[in-house]
This record gives structure tokens, sequence and C-alpha cells, in this order.
């Protein structure tokens, strides 16, 4: 009966170093597989660069001044953001559709209510330059590599360009933000 009572007093005692190491074994398999998993599932997601890339981009009009362009960039490209004068918005509605070579009338160039506003993509239809703003003959851009101008809401005067400077997808969040990206908007599109 001694021998029973030793055996039962060191059984207890390594029975429990045994089921310790069980326990600490499995989580170390199960924090060692999830650590090499990680990565793994981590590198099916899109990175930060193309999901910036695809994403719509507020701009915020508020400090843009009468006159100014401001250059942005959406999905890699770059895009006019202009706030026209007074001027060029009643000089712009007055162009006869038979002076351009690509006819489009001002108001299919801006948003409904918000026509002092040129959102545009900003190479030249031609080979793809950048026209420099606030110069040619047009109140516009003129592309410096191969001499085609442009008027101040991106109308085609003066080629080699074939086509009037395209407009990318934007909507106003409110008068004073565009989304760029998206249709239609909360105020008038």
């Amino acid at each position: 009966m001694a021998d029973t009572m030793a055996t039962e007093a060191t059984a207890g005692p390594q029975g429990t170093k045994r089921d310790f190491l069980f326990l600490a074994t499995g989580a170390g398999l199960a924090v060692g597989t999830a650590a090499v998993a990680w990565p793994f599932v981590a590198s099916m997601a899109p990175d930060a660069a193309t999901i910036a890339a695809g994403a719509p981009l507020d701009v915020d009009l508020s400090p843009i001044q009468d006159g100014q362009i401001v250059n942005v960039f959406w999905r890699g490209k770059l895009i006019f953001v202009r706030k026209l004068t007074e001027k060029e918005v009643t000089d712009m509605k007055a162009v006869p559709l038979s002076d351009m070579i690509d006819p489009a009338s001002f108001e299919s160039r801006v948003k409904k209510g918000h026509d002092q506003w040129l959102v545009s993509y900003g190479n030249c239809t031609h080979l793809g330059c950048v026209p420099i703003g606030h110069s040619g003959n047009y109140e516009g851009w003129s592309c410096p590599c191969h001499g085609s101008q442009f008027d101040a809401v991106g109308r085609v005067r003066r080629g080699p360009a074939p086509t009037n400077l395209p407009i990318p997808p934007y909507a106003f969040e409110t008068d004073t933000k565009i989304k760029i990206g998206e249709e239609g908007g909360k105020a008038a599109a």
C-alpha cells in the first residue's frame, strides 16, 4: 500500500506538468501559425496606394480666388480646378459654337448653379502635354509643346488638339466642396 501511495503522490504533480507543457505547446503553435498566416492574409488586401488611386478625392474650394487654377491629382491624373472670374463666365458664354474645333456649350462644361467652377483633366488631348494656365489667346491654357490653345472652360480653340479637355466625374457636396470621382451630389449637379 505504501508503494501505491508513493506512485499516486508522484503521478499528481507530473500530470500537472504534462498538462501545462501540452497547453503551452498548443498555445505556442497557435501563435506561431497566426504569425505566419498574418502576412499572407494581409498580402491579399490592396495596398494604401491602390485604395487611394481609385478613391474619390475631396477638394475644398473656399481658399481658391477668382481666376486661380489649382492642380490636384486623382487616380494619378492631373486635374485643373479653376475659379472663373465674372468676365470669363460672360466671355465664355458668348463664344459662338462655330468658332470651336470641338463645339461644346459653356453649360456643358460646368455644373448647373456653379458657373464659376471648371473641373477638367489637365493634359492636352493631342499628345498629353500639360498646358500652361492663363496663356494663349483665349483666356485659358496653351500647350507649350505643339501650340494647342484652350479657352477658360477647356474648349480647344486652336489645334492640333482634336478635342476639348475632358471633364472628370465630380459633384458638388456643398458650395465650397467638390468630390472628384463621383457623379451626383447634394447640391445642384
